[in-house]
């Protein structure tokens, strides 16, 4: 279905409104990266009590920032909703994408001003910090899936295809996603907090049993991206036959390979601020297209009604790929 020149504007926006989500999700990081988070103090939506800090610190300076984009967004996200209901026919698909984004983007506000309030920024290292920041992160991330899949509607995408047989394979790609998406913010908190002066070091602070938690879970950061990358690629390779997907398989396949380049080449820098930003650039690079790949390919499906899962995956070791003729 080719969309009418008003969607396409729409899907013009939309997609400038999910750039812009991403940049706030980055300059979030760098909130965190450079100990920033308690820069207003613990109130909220006030600065330090005011509403425009005067002569404020550097850290002040990166929070308000954080604050005052969060707050840009919300007038964004609120002209996106309402061009949706303007542009759109009720029922449509689009409306449904930009209300769900508004949804979690104001919980997205909560959930950042409880972590004011609750005081789980800055130097703060305990264990109640990983849960609000597991939180937290994944609302962000389904915060960006639900603005990436009102793109891909206002582009002219149709319903998802929930009870195809394939689309159980999406599943442990989304889960495995947002796991190696929490392990990482917790690695990342790791470094912020207790800093390694050296590989050897930080490797000693993993395996030293009164370390911190966040440093003790670090170590499966590498073991999760890892099973991560491996199963991303797999799916990919099998949504690949699907119409419309090729290009956003090869897409997620290219940026996978790429964040391993960055994640092993963060490890070995010893995480500086620049590069824990750059490795989170891939990651929600990589969530956005795993979104836009598992929409291409549920929405229709090339295979007959009776084949089955394991004629949809190649086989590990290529014995056999799908749709290969048996004896």
């Amino acid at each position: 279905m080719t969309p009418r020149p008003a969607s396409r504007s729409f899907a013009r926006y939309a997609a400038a409104v999910l750039a812009y989500n991403v940049a706030v999700v980055l300059w979030g990081a760098y909130v965190r990266a450079t100990g920033s988070g308690a820069g207003c103090g613990n109130h909220w939506p006030l600065c330090n009590g005011v509403v425009v800090p005067a002569s404020p610190a550097w850290t002040t300076i990166v929070e308000f920032t954080h604050r005052a984009m969060s707050g840009i967004d919300v007038v964004l996200v609120g002209i996106l909703l309402v061009w949706a209901w303007r542009a759109f026919p009720p029922k449509h698909l689009a409306r449904l994408g930009a209300a769900l984004s508004a949804v979690f983007l104001v919980t997205e506000a909560l959930i950042g001003a409880a972590l004011v309030k609750l005081e789980h920024v800055a130097h703060n290292a305990s264990a109640g910090r990983a849960y609000s920041l597991s939180t937290h992160l994944i609302n962000t991330l389904t915060l960006l899936a639900c603005l990436t899949l009102t793109v891909w509607w206002a582009a002219g995408g149709s319903r998802l295809r929930l009870r195809q047989r394939t689309s159980w394979l999406a599943a442990p790609a989304i889960v495995l996603a947002v796991l190696v998406g929490i392990s990482g913010a917790i690695a990342a908190l790791g470094d912020t907090l207790f800093p390694a002066s050296s590989l050897a070091a930080g490797f000693r602070q993993d395996f030293d049993p009164g370390s911190s938690i966040f440093l003790r879970l670090r170590l499966l950061h590498p073991l999760l991206a890892l099973i991560t990358a491996v199963w991303l690629i797999v799916y990919a390779e099998a949504m690949a036959r699907f119409p419309g997907a090729k290009k956003f398989a090869r897409l997620v396949e290219t940026l996978v390979a790429v964040q391993i380049v960055a994640g092993v080449s963060n490890l070995f820098l010893l995480a500086p601020v620049w590069m824990q930003m750059v490795h989170l650039l891939l990651a929600d690079s990589v969530w956005i297209s795993l979104v836009l790949l598992i929409a291409a390919a549920l929405q229709a499906s090339p295979f007959s009604a009776d084949m089955r899962i394991d004629e949809m995956v190649p086989r590990v070791g290529g014995l056999e790929r799908a749709g290969a003729k048996r004896p």
